[in-house]
């Protein structure tokens, strides 16, 4: 989990197993054939069918999710919603509202208040934030919601709960005839494919949603491939509290130093013994941008897998505020536009007609402190040779009630094995 950071503190490496490169990038780029983050693509749509839909299209190797991406967007927003500098934070917001791309992202029936609704800046609020790893360089490659977090924002208007929903939940998504997909039972995050990604994806995401849960949303964001890496870039470093012994699948280094992937193949199967993979041992420590992301994207080779990843990339989250605010950027007016700039490059947002500035101001009571992580009630399962998330119905439905009467509070008392630590 990340911590508060002693007032005074030198910065500490995450440990490695091998003398890390001075200056590493933030990403090494893989090679060809270099390790996948995602499970592998199964021919068609994501594990077995039970109703005929559009298959989808394959993906090249070395492909991240764009989880860093979407924590990177939730945090800038919450940061532009707190501090004390409110006049100068709306004058930049204002300039925001006008940079970011608008879209609708919520399907009819799934918007809060229907189609008719009308602009709102009192809770409680639901947005659904999405992190697609479609790239520009590669329109045909398919896209997909590898990041499905709902936010959670309570009546008082002082806290925020970030509710991770699987990537493999297995669901029925609807048909879309927009797109000619005829609707099948599978793996929550090819929603957003088969609606073709963009404006369209989301809303049958969102459908997807309100469907399982019944739960309405007030807006939505998602995030494309670029300008991700600039924006943590603006952080410099982020300090975080390691929760378990972490060992990289994307980033090793062979005997000389250089970099050497310790996974190769297609979707990362064979190990490469001449790389000696980075280690992220337990323990708070400052980490650079490429440590940080590095550590949240890692699944195989934790315990708890895409559940201990999903805890992590809510820890980098709130580190990433807890940063923010110890630099001071909300009263830094240049540093914070460079934020905003590089992050409204990436972006599309609906938020039901609210400008980002008053959306600002309503939140600026949410802290560092009052970010709460969920877990959706669940377990893996092997279905016909597929990997799945199923639900667990009982202890799922009170979550959706919770959510949807706003008394997460008392839910999150009494389901402590469903909050993640942050």
């Amino acid at each position: 989990m990340s911590g508060s950071e002693p007032a005074a503190t030198t910065a500490v490496l995450p440990v490695v197993t091998a003398e890390p490169v001075t200056d590493a990038p933030a990403e090494p780029e893989p090679a060809e054939d270099g390790p996948v983050d995602d499970e592998p693509v199964e021919d068609g749509p994501a594990g077995p069918v039970e109703a005929a839909g559009r298959g989808r299209r394959d993906r090249p190797p070395g492909r991240d999710p764009l989880w860093a991406r979407l924590l990177v967007v939730l945090g800038t927003l919450l940061l532009v919603a707190s501090g004390t500098a409110i006049t100068g934070t709306k004058v930049l917001a204002h300039r925001y509202d006008a940079t970011v791309k608008k879209g609708k992202l919520i399907a009819d029936t799934a918007r809060a208040g229907g189609v008719q609704a009308r602009p709102r800046l009192t809770g409680p609020f639901n947005y659904l934030l999405i992190g697609s790893d479609a790239r520009a360089d590669d329109p045909t490659a398919g896209q997909r919601s590898d990041t499905i977090i709902i936010v959670h924002i309570p009546a008082t208007m002082d806290r925020a709960y970030l509710i991770s929903i699987p990537r493999d939940l297995r669901v029925q998504i609807p048909p879309f005839p927009k797109t000619g997909f005829l609707g099948s039972r599978e793996k929550i995050n090819g929603a957003f494919d088969y609606g073709h990604g963009g404006e369209d994806g989301v809303q049958l995401l969102s459908q997807t949603l309100f469907n399982l849960t019944g739960i309405a949303f007030d807006g939505a964001a998602v995030v494309d491939f670029g300008g991700f890496q600039k924006v943590i870039e603006q952080l410099g470093s982020i300090y975080m509290c390691v929760d378990e012994r972490t060992e990289s699948q994307h980033i090793g280094y062979d005997k000389n130093g250089k970099f050497l992937a310790p996974w190769y193949g297609p979707e990362g199967s064979y190990r490469n013994p001449a790389s000696t993979p980075v280690v992220y041992e337990p323990g708070c420590q400052r980490m650079k941008p490429w440590q940080a992301l590095d550590y949240s994207r890692q699944r195989k080779s934790i315990p708890d897998a895409d559940y201990g990843r999903q805890r992590h990339q809510q820890q980098l989250l709130k580190a990433m505020f807890d940063e923010a605010r110890r630099q001071g950027i909300i009263t830094k007016p240049g540093k914070l536009d460079s934020i905003i700039r590089a992050v409204g490059a990436s972006l599309t947002i609906d938020t039901g007609g609210v400008s980002l500035a008053d959306l600002a101001y309503a939140l600026r009571d949410v802290n560092p402190g009052d970010l709460v992580g969920i877990k959706l009630p669940s377990e893996p399962r092997d279905i016909g040779g597929f990997s799945y998330v199923l639900a667990l119905d009982d202890q799922a439905t009170t979550l959706y009630d919770a959510i949807r009467n706003d008394t997460l509070d008392t839910w999150v008392g009494q389901n402590t094995t469903w909050v993640n630590g942050l």
